[in-house]
């Protein structure tokens, strides 16, 4: 039982049993305690620790922080399974302000942080990541298609050339991107979410979602989430960026990042890398065809950006990919 786990490593007495956020947690008197699986390696739950405690430093206090055992260990052994309890001393109920500014502030504000994280930080190092990952998943798909020869492999199959034309576009426009020297301030690395949607609007901020970057990964983010939706408010995503740039203005080299990290196909091999860790291929199948009706409107709705953004890219000298 996790609630005696609790008890016997931390000597929490938890009284109520409550749901935040799709995860099961306790109550004791004036905090909230959630148990999460420890399954990356250390060092990186380690820096996210560091990340949300300097979020608490700075105001967050809707922050999951880790919390040390009695004996003073930071992970905690249960059926040869590694935990971390993590503690949140207020849950967030209200937005006083618009999503736009509640991003960039948060961004400001981890912009503070004086500490480079070493594994979990993907700043100024997107392309040497998207080579590596075409690579290892080129390398992997070759490998099992062979021996699996059901129907979410020969999809996968044969979509995968696609997929590597897609990477290759963003790769190619993002070494282009890199020699733009229009960047300013805001271009600096910021705490920021795996992928990030809604995360802020929240009622916590999960500590193992956290990572370091640059702030476009967020925006790009949000914004390939929006894109993949059936339906589209563009008015809304112009406020919202619009919003955003109220508070933290972006770059020229801040708009090519972002237009590059929303061609590389990462819907594709979050799915992909899903499909390796969890045998699933009926499931697996079904959102890959899904995924590929999709991408016709989403390339389509990329092409729009800028004229829905009102950024002038013959102003901007932005070099746009013509075949969007």
């Amino acid at each position: 039982m996790m609630k005696e786990l609790l008890l016997a490593n931390y000597n929490i007495h938890a009284t109520e049993q409550v749901r935040i956020n799709g995860r099961e947690g306790f109550r004791d008197n004036d905090y909230y305690y959630f148990i999460i699986s420890s399954s990356n390696k250390e060092m990186i739950h380690l820096e996210q620790a560091a990340l949300a405690y300097y979020l608490a430093e700075i105001g967050y206090n809707h922050a999951a922080i880790p919390i040390p055992t009695m004996g003073n260990k930071w992970f905690v052994e249960k059926d040869q399974n590694h935990y971390m309890v993590f503690r949140v001393s207020t849950i967030q109920n209200d937005h006083q302000e618009s999503h736009g500014k509640i991003l960039a502030d948060f961004h400001n504000r981890s912009a503070t942080y004086t500490y480079e994280p070493k594994e979990i930080s993907s700043y100024g190092l997107w392309r040497e990541l998207w080579i590596k990952k075409l690579t290892s998943f080129e390398q992997r798909i070759n490998h099992e298609s062979t021996s699996k020869q059901n129907k979410y492999y020969r999809l996968l199959v044969d979509i995968f050339p696609y997929i590597i034309g897609l990477s290759e576009n963003a790769i190619q426009y993002l070494q282009e991107s890199e020699t733009d020297k229009r960047f300013h301030q805001s271009d600096q690395g910021v705490f920021g979410f795996r992928r990030y949607y809604d995360h802020l609007l929240n009622p916590i901020i999960w500590t193992d979602d956290l990572v370091y970057d640059h702030p476009t990964r967020d925006l790009a983010e949000y914004i390939r989430y929006q894109f993949l939706k059936d339906n589209i408010n563009p008015r809304e995503l112009s406020l919202f960026l619009k919003e955003y740039q109220e508070v933290r203005p972006l770059s020229i080299f801040s708009w090519r990042l972002l237009y590059a990290r929303l061609t590389y196909p990462i819907h594709f091999f979050d799915l992909i890398e899903d499909s390796f860790n969890e045998q699933n291929d009926d499931r697996h199948h079904k959102e890959l065809k899904q995924l590929v009706i999709k991408q016709r409107v989403f390339e389509k709705r990329l092409g729009q950006l800028f004229d829905w953004m009102n950024v002038d890219v013959r102003e901007y000298d932005l070099p746009l990919l013509q075949w969007l």
